[in-house]
């Protein structure tokens, strides 16, 4: 028999399956709200302390989920409503923005796998203005003050044999940004969820680690500035998704097939699986410019 292990990116699923019977965790606020004209649900996880964290799995820093049901469908306006919404949440966790800041924007991923493709999508898409500002100042874009932006996709170590981190880290170090945006696909444990949420963090981000493949992680600790992480849960695992499905088997017809979420080592071997949509290709183009509106709306005014 093995263990089954709920692998998930989203600190609100974290949070829904360690809770105790009364809803609380010691150390970890909870926060919701609705949207109800744009149809999103905002929840906000705060882990404050060490128990907390070690309680949900993840580190201490705020974790703000937006659940918009139809994210993941076609939209004219590329769903213009939840970009918005996205900028106003990443502007009240971003450090202060009444003066002109340098802003680096990290899109992670593998452009060549369509599902861990967000963050180059992302790139693609966002204004990045640094080396006109640089030269130039805000009069070229008839403004007095801006925002400086800059964006690197540093790829996946199998085709550059550098961790990501090592990348950023000599950008930082280089370019002296004041805070970095660093965007991720993301594993889910509910299909629900897929391409159908958006997580944002000041706990930084950890490429790689919803598919258990785990790198060096870029926080606030690593850079010597403050991440902040961007993601989109685009996959989730197979051994999940048979583990729910047995259950609600279980509860629909009285049987005992697992004792608890223990189950048949075969189960165990599909935690190495994957599943996504199967139109994830349109999707997560959609996503990534979805959410670079956001980035870019959220930078966009200097208070």
């Amino acid at each position: 028999m093995g263990s089954f292990q709920v692998r998930t990116d989203l600190a609100l699923e974290a949070r829904e399956s360690v809770q105790d019977s009364s809803g609380q965790i010691r150390g970890v606020k909870y926060e919701e709200e609705n949207n109800k004209n744009a149809g999103i649900h905002v929840t906000k996880v705060t882990i404050e302390t060490k128990n907390g964290a070690k309680a949900m799995g993840k580190p201490m820093g705020i974790y703000i989920t937006l659940e918009v049901p139809g994210l993941a469908e076609p939209d004219e306006g590329y769903h213009r409503e939840v970009s918005e919404e996205l900028a106003h949440q990443l502007q009240g966790i971003m450090p202060v923005m009444d003066k002109e800041m340098s802003v680096l924007v990290v899109g992670l991923g593998n452009r060549d796998v369509t599902a861990d493709s967000l963050g180059p999508n992302v790139a693609d898409n966002l204004f990045v203005n640094r080396h006109v500002l640089m030269e130039f100042g805000a009069a070229a874009y008839n403004k007095e003050k801006m925002h400086q932006i800059s964006c690197i996709v540093p790829g996946v170590m199998a085709k550059t044999g550098m961790e990501s981190a090592e990348i950023v880290k000599g950008v930082v170090e280089e370019t002296k940004p004041d805070f970095v945006i660093a965007v991720d696909a993301l594993a889910a444990r509910s299909t629900r969820r897929l391409n159908r949420t958006i997580q944002l963090s000041t706990a930084g981000i950890h490429p790689g680690s919803g598919v258990g493949n785990h790198r060096n992680a870029l926080t606030q600790e690593s850079l010597g500035i403050p991440v902040l992480a961007v993601g989109v849960p685009t996959v989730v695992d197979a051994a999940t998704i048979v583990g729910d499905a047995l259950e609600k088997l279980e509860a629909e017809c009285d049987l005992t097939i697992m004792a608890g979420r223990e189950h048949p080592q075969a189960i165990s071997e599909l935690n190495n699986m994957y599943v996504t949509g199967k139109d994830i290709d349109e999707t997560v183009k959609r996503l990534g410019y979805t959410i670079s509106e956001a980035i870019n709306i959220a930078l966009e005014e200097i208070e």
